[in-house]
Protein backbone atom coordinates (compact mmCIF):
# COMPACT_ATOMS: atom_id res chain seq x y z
CA UNK A 1 0.00 0.00 0.00
CA UNK A 2 2.82 2.36 0.92
CA UNK A 3 4.58 1.53 -2.32
CA UNK A 4 1.47 2.42 -4.32
CA UNK A 5 1.11 5.70 -2.41
CA UNK A 6 4.74 6.57 -3.12
CA UNK A 7 4.32 5.82 -6.81
CA UNK A 8 1.22 8.01 -7.01
CA UNK A 9 3.05 10.73 -5.14
CA UNK A 10 5.91 10.61 -7.64
CA UNK A 11 3.47 10.73 -10.57
CA UNK A 12 1.70 13.69 -9.02
CA UNK A 13 5.00 15.54 -8.60
CA UNK A 14 6.02 14.85 -12.19
CA UNK A 15 2.61 15.98 -13.44
CA UNK A 16 2.85 19.22 -11.48
CA UNK A 17 6.41 19.79 -12.70
CA UNK A 18 5.31 19.32 -16.30
CA UNK A 19 2.42 21.74 -15.83
CA UNK A 20 4.70 24.42 -14.41
CA UNK A 21 7.26 23.90 -17.18
CA UNK A 22 4.51 24.37 -19.75
CA UNK A 23 3.54 27.65 -18.09
CA UNK A 24 7.15 28.88 -18.16
CA UNK A 25 7.57 27.87 -21.83
CA UNK A 26 4.31 29.60 -22.76
CA UNK A 27 5.39 32.83 -21.04
CA UNK A 28 8.79 32.60 -22.74
CA UNK A 29 7.09 32.22 -26.11
CA UNK A 30 4.89 35.27 -25.50
CA UNK A 31 7.89 37.21 -24.22
CA UNK A 32 9.82 36.42 -27.41
CA UNK A 33 6.91 37.65 -29.50
CA UNK A 34 7.01 40.88 -27.51
CA UNK A 35 10.78 40.92 -28.05
CA UNK A 36 10.33 40.83 -31.81
CA UNK A 37 8.21 44.00 -31.62
CA UNK A 38 10.78 45.87 -29.54
CA UNK A 39 13.89 44.43 -31.26
CA UNK A 40 14.20 47.34 -33.68
CA UNK A 41 14.14 50.16 -31.09
CA UNK A 42 16.41 48.14 -28.74
CA UNK A 43 18.90 47.62 -31.57
CA UNK A 44 18.81 51.30 -32.55
CA UNK A 45 19.42 52.34 -28.95
CA UNK A 46 22.40 49.98 -28.57
CA UNK A 47 24.12 50.94 -31.82
CA UNK A 48 23.58 54.66 -31.18
CA UNK A 49 25.18 54.47 -27.74
CA UNK A 50 28.52 56.16 -27.10
CA UNK A 51 30.38 52.86 -27.19
CA UNK A 52 29.15 51.99 -30.71
CA UNK A 53 28.77 55.42 -32.29
CA UNK A 54 32.21 55.49 -33.93
CA UNK A 55 32.24 51.88 -35.07
CA UNK A 56 31.41 50.60 -38.54
CA UNK A 57 29.35 47.42 -38.43
CA UNK A 58 29.17 44.78 -41.14
CA UNK A 59 27.39 41.49 -41.62
CA UNK A 60 29.13 38.38 -42.92
CA UNK A 61 26.06 36.23 -43.44
CA UNK A 62 22.59 36.70 -44.89
CA UNK A 63 21.20 35.53 -41.56
CA UNK A 64 23.16 37.89 -39.31
CA UNK A 65 20.46 40.57 -39.20
CA UNK A 66 17.62 38.13 -38.58
CA UNK A 67 19.70 36.21 -36.08
CA UNK A 68 20.47 39.40 -34.17
CA UNK A 69 16.78 40.28 -33.95
CA UNK A 70 16.05 36.76 -32.69
CA UNK A 71 18.75 37.08 -30.02
CA UNK A 72 17.28 40.38 -28.84
CA UNK A 73 13.84 38.77 -28.77
CA UNK A 74 15.25 35.87 -26.76
CA UNK A 75 16.83 38.22 -24.20
CA UNK A 76 13.55 40.13 -23.84
CA UNK A 77 11.67 36.84 -23.52
CA UNK A 78 14.00 35.59 -20.79
CA UNK A 79 13.73 38.90 -18.92
CA UNK A 80 9.93 38.70 -19.03
CA UNK A 81 9.94 35.01 -18.07
CA UNK A 82 12.38 35.28 -15.17
CA UNK A 83 9.85 36.38 -12.49
CA UNK A 84 7.35 33.78 -13.70
CA UNK A 85 9.97 31.00 -13.71
CA UNK A 86 11.09 31.91 -10.20
CA UNK A 87 7.51 31.86 -8.96
CA UNK A 88 6.90 28.46 -10.55
CA UNK A 89 10.04 27.09 -8.90
CA UNK A 90 8.90 28.49 -5.57
CA UNK A 91 5.40 27.04 -6.00
CA UNK A 92 6.85 23.63 -6.80
CA UNK A 93 9.20 23.44 -3.80
CA UNK A 94 7.06 25.41 -1.32
CA UNK A 95 5.10 22.38 -0.01
CA UNK A 96 8.36 21.16 1.50
CA UNK A 97 9.01 24.45 3.29
CA UNK A 98 7.69 25.82 6.55
CA UNK A 99 5.09 28.58 6.36
CA UNK A 100 7.58 31.26 7.38
CA UNK A 101 10.11 29.97 4.86
CA UNK A 102 7.47 30.09 2.12
CA UNK A 103 6.69 33.72 2.84
CA UNK A 104 10.34 34.72 2.93
CA UNK A 105 11.18 32.86 -0.29
CA UNK A 106 8.22 34.47 -2.06
CA UNK A 107 9.49 37.93 -1.14
CA UNK A 108 12.74 37.29 -2.99
CA UNK A 109 11.14 36.96 -6.42
CA UNK A 110 10.69 40.69 -7.25
CA UNK A 111 14.21 41.45 -5.98
CA UNK A 112 15.74 38.79 -8.24
CA UNK A 113 14.56 40.74 -11.26
CA UNK A 114 15.61 44.07 -9.69
CA UNK A 115 19.13 42.88 -8.86
CA UNK A 116 19.54 41.39 -12.32
CA UNK A 117 18.52 44.72 -13.85
CA UNK A 118 20.98 46.60 -11.65
CA UNK A 119 23.69 44.15 -12.69
CA UNK A 120 22.88 44.66 -16.37
CA UNK A 121 23.06 48.45 -16.00
CA UNK A 122 26.35 48.26 -14.09
CA UNK A 123 27.90 45.92 -16.63
CA UNK A 124 26.65 47.80 -19.69
CA UNK A 125 27.45 51.34 -18.57
CA UNK A 126 30.68 50.69 -16.62
CA UNK A 127 32.35 47.35 -17.39
CA UNK A 128 31.55 47.06 -21.10
CA UNK A 129 32.79 50.55 -22.11
CA UNK A 130 36.08 49.92 -20.31
CA UNK A 131 36.56 46.59 -22.07
CA UNK A 132 35.63 48.03 -25.46
CA UNK A 133 37.91 51.05 -25.05
CA UNK A 134 40.83 48.86 -24.12
CA UNK A 135 40.38 46.48 -27.05
CA UNK A 136 39.99 49.42 -29.46
CA UNK A 137 43.19 51.02 -28.18
CA UNK A 138 45.08 47.77 -28.68
CA UNK A 139 43.67 47.43 -32.21
CA UNK A 140 44.68 50.97 -33.16
CA UNK A 141 48.14 50.59 -31.63
CA UNK A 142 48.67 47.66 -34.00
CA UNK A 143 47.78 49.84 -36.97
CA UNK A 144 44.60 47.91 -37.71
CA UNK A 145 41.38 49.43 -39.00
CA UNK A 146 38.31 48.80 -36.90
CA UNK A 147 35.64 47.09 -38.97
CA UNK A 148 33.48 44.85 -36.86
CA UNK A 149 30.72 42.39 -37.56
CA UNK A 150 27.54 43.40 -35.79
CA UNK A 151 27.09 39.87 -34.46
CA UNK A 152 30.62 39.87 -32.99
CA UNK A 153 29.96 43.21 -31.31
CA UNK A 154 26.79 42.02 -29.60
CA UNK A 155 28.37 38.68 -28.68
CA UNK A 156 31.27 40.53 -27.05
CA UNK A 157 28.81 42.72 -25.17
CA UNK A 158 26.59 39.87 -23.97
CA UNK A 159 29.62 37.83 -22.82
CA UNK A 160 30.43 40.67 -20.44
CA UNK A 161 27.01 41.98 -19.42
CA UNK A 162 25.15 38.81 -18.52
CA UNK A 163 27.83 37.11 -16.37
CA UNK A 164 28.22 40.30 -14.34
CA UNK A 165 24.44 40.63 -14.03
CA UNK A 166 24.30 37.05 -12.77
CA UNK A 167 26.82 37.86 -10.03
CA UNK A 168 24.48 40.57 -8.74
CA UNK A 169 22.09 37.78 -7.71
CA UNK A 170 24.61 36.61 -5.10
CA UNK A 171 22.99 38.33 -2.07
CA UNK A 172 19.57 36.88 -2.89
CA UNK A 173 20.98 33.41 -3.50
CA UNK A 174 22.77 33.53 -0.14
CA UNK A 175 19.60 34.71 1.61
CA UNK A 176 17.58 31.93 0.03
CA UNK A 177 20.15 29.28 0.97
CA UNK A 178 20.22 30.66 4.50
CA UNK A 179 16.44 30.43 4.64
CA UNK A 180 16.73 26.76 3.67
CA UNK A 181 19.48 26.36 6.33
CA UNK A 182 22.01 25.23 3.75
CA UNK A 183 24.48 28.02 4.58
CA UNK A 184 24.91 30.31 7.58
CA UNK A 185 26.87 33.47 8.41
CA UNK A 186 29.64 31.51 10.14
CA UNK A 187 30.26 29.46 7.00
CA UNK A 188 30.28 32.57 4.82
CA UNK A 189 32.85 34.25 7.07
CA UNK A 190 34.96 31.10 7.04
CA UNK A 191 34.91 31.09 3.23
CA UNK A 192 35.54 34.84 2.92
CA UNK A 193 39.15 34.52 1.70
CA UNK A 194 38.26 31.92 -0.90
CA UNK A 195 35.24 33.94 -2.03
CA UNK A 196 37.31 37.11 -2.30
CA UNK A 197 39.88 35.30 -4.43
CA UNK A 198 37.19 33.94 -6.77
CA UNK A 199 35.44 37.32 -7.12
CA UNK A 200 38.70 39.18 -7.77
CA UNK A 201 39.63 36.54 -10.32
CA UNK A 202 36.28 37.06 -12.04
CA UNK A 203 36.85 40.82 -12.06
CA UNK A 204 40.30 40.37 -13.62
CA UNK A 205 38.98 38.00 -16.29
CA UNK A 206 36.06 40.15 -17.45
CA UNK A 207 37.89 43.49 -17.45
CA UNK A 208 40.86 44.87 -19.43
CA UNK A 209 44.27 44.00 -17.93
CA UNK A 210 44.80 47.24 -16.09
CA UNK A 211 44.70 47.86 -12.36
CA UNK A 212 42.06 50.61 -12.39
CA UNK A 213 39.50 48.56 -14.32
CA UNK A 214 40.07 45.55 -12.09
CA UNK A 215 39.52 47.63 -8.95
CA UNK A 216 36.40 49.35 -10.33
CA UNK A 217 34.77 45.96 -10.90
CA UNK A 218 36.24 44.01 -7.98
CA UNK A 219 35.10 46.45 -5.29
CA UNK A 220 31.36 46.17 -6.13
CA UNK A 221 31.65 42.37 -6.31
CA UNK A 222 33.33 42.22 -2.90
CA UNK A 223 30.68 44.61 -1.62
CA UNK A 224 28.01 42.21 -2.86
CA UNK A 225 29.61 39.40 -0.89
CA UNK A 226 29.72 41.46 2.29
CA UNK A 227 26.09 42.43 1.72
CA UNK A 228 25.35 38.72 1.39
CA UNK A 229 26.98 38.06 4.77
CA UNK A 230 24.95 40.83 6.41
CA UNK A 231 21.66 39.62 4.92
CA UNK A 232 22.47 36.02 5.85
CA UNK A 233 23.11 37.15 9.43
CA UNK A 234 19.72 38.88 9.59
CA UNK A 235 17.91 35.83 8.25
CA UNK A 236 19.85 33.49 10.57
CA UNK A 237 19.06 35.57 13.66
CA UNK A 238 15.36 35.51 12.81
CA UNK A 239 15.54 31.74 12.41
CA UNK A 240 17.17 31.34 15.83
CA UNK A 241 14.59 33.61 17.46
CA UNK A 242 11.77 31.70 15.80
CA UNK A 243 13.22 28.35 16.87
CA UNK A 244 13.54 29.55 20.49
CA UNK A 245 9.97 30.79 20.43
CA UNK A 246 8.75 27.43 19.16
CA UNK A 247 10.67 25.64 21.90
CA UNK A 248 9.17 27.90 24.57
CA UNK A 249 5.67 27.35 23.20
CA UNK A 250 6.14 23.61 23.42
Amino acid sequence: MNKSDNEMSLIDHLTELRRRLIIVIAVLFLGMILGLFVAQPVYQYLVSAETARNLVFHVFSFWDGIGLYMKIAMVVGIAVTLPCALYQIWAFVSPGLLLQERRMALRYIPFVFLMFLIGVLFAYYIVFPMALTFTSQVTRSMGLEETYGVVQYFTFMSNIVFPVAGLFELPLVIMFLTTLRIVNPALLRKLRRVSYFVLVLVAVVITPPDFISDILVAIPLLGLYELSVVLSTIVHRKQIARDEQNINNE
